[in-house]
C-alpha cells in the first residue's frame, strides 16, 4: 500500500462544492442568501449541521429552531448515515457541474425515510458499527477487537477534523491482510443503482477458486442475472477499470467506514 499513499491522499482530498438554501415556508422575514461550502466526499451531512444550521436559524421561525435537521435535493431526502461522497453520485447529474444545492429543514422530519442522527455521537456510533461491520469481513473481527478505545477515537477524530496521517496512521492495520494471508476474506461492498437509494450487500472474495486475484470484471459478472447486465461502477466520481483488481480498490477506494460503494449501471441482459 505505501506505494499509492498519492492514491489515498487524492481520494480524501476529493471534495464537492454545496449550495445550501432555507425552506422557504420556514423563512421569517427577509429570504436568506444561499451558504455556500467546500465539503469533503468522505464526510457526512451531520457533521456540517451546526454550521449550516447557524447561518440559517435568524431567519427561521422560532417554533422550528430546535427542529431535527435534515436536508433534501430535489424533493428527495438526504439519508444522513451515507457518506456525502454517495450520495452526490447517486443523485446530482453528471453534466451539471454548477454547486450541488440542497434544502435545509427545520420541521416536518419524514422519519418513515430517514434514520435520526440529530447527534455527532449518534453518528460516531453508526461509524463504529460500519466499522466493525467491515472488519468482521476482511479480517472476522481480529483487527478491529485487538485495537483500544484510544484508536477508535484516532479514527473517528481524523475523519470529523480532516487530519489524512492521522486517521491512515490506525485504518492502514485495517486495510492491510491479516496475518500471513495474501488478501482479505471479504470485500465490504455496498452496492447502489441508479433507479433506488437504498444499497444491497453481498458477500464477494477477493480470490477466485482457482487461487486467481478476482477483478471488476469478475464482480460485474457475479453482480449480473439473466434478465439484467452489469455494465460499468463508479466510486468517487470515477469511472472503474473493469480490470482493477477488487484487492486493490478495497485497500484504496474504500470510504473511511472501510466499504467500497459503488454504484453499478446494468442494461438489460
Amino acid at each position: 500500500m505505501a506505494h499509492d499513499r498519492e492514491v489515498l491522499r487524492m481520494i480524501w482530498e476529493g471534495q464537492i462544492g454545496i449550495c445550501f438554501q432555507a425552506d422557504r415556508d420556514e423563512i421569517v422575514g427577509i429570504k436568506p442568501e444561499p451558504f455556500y461550502l467546500m465539503i469533503s466526499r468522505l464526510s457526512y451531512l451531520p457533521l456540517v449541521t451546526d454550521k449550516v444550521r447557524k447561518y440559517f436559524s435568524r431567519y427561521i421561525s422560532a417554533e422550528h429552531q430546535d427542529g431535527a435537521v435534515w436536508f433534501d435535493f430535489n424533493g428527495t431526502p438526504l439519508r444522513l448515515h451515507y457518506p456525502i461522497g454517495v450520495l452526490y453520485d447517486l443523485l446530482h447529474p453528471e453534466e451539471d457541474s454548477t454547486p450541488w444545492c440542497l434544502t435545509i429543514h427545520f420541521s416536518k422530519f419524514p422519519e418513515d425515510t430517514l434514520v435520526k442522527l440529530n447527534s455527532k455521537e449518534l453518528l460516531e456510533s453508526h461509524y463504529m458499527s460500519c466499522l466493525k461491520e467491515a472488519d468482521v469481513l476482511k479480517h472476522r473481527g481480529l483487527v478491529i477487537s485487538a485495537m483500544q478505545k484510544k484508536d477508535h477515537n484516532q479514527l473517528w477524530l481524523g475523519l470529523v477534523n480532516d487530519k489524512f496521517d492521522q486517521f491512515w496512521a490506525v485504518n492502514r492495520r485495517l486495510m492491510e491482510p491479516y496475518a500471513d494471508q495474501e488478501s482479505f476474506k471479504n470485500i465490504p461492498l455496498r452496492i447502489y443503482t441508479d433507479d433506488d437509494f437504498t444499497y444491497s450487500q453481498k458477500l464477494i472474495s477477493p480470490i477466485s477458486e482457482g487461487g486467481q486475484k478476482k477483478s471488476l470484471a469478475d464482480l460485474m459478472a457475479e453482480l449480473s442475472t439473466p434478465v439484467r447486465k452489469a455494465v460499468g461502477c463508479r466510486t468517487h466520481g470515477i469511472d472503474l477499470h473493469e480490470e482493477t483488481q477488487l484487492q486493490w480498490m478495497s485497500e484504496h477506494l474504500s470510504y473511511p467506514d472501510n466499504f467500497l460503494h459503488l454504484s453499478v449501471d446494468y442494461k438489460d441482459a
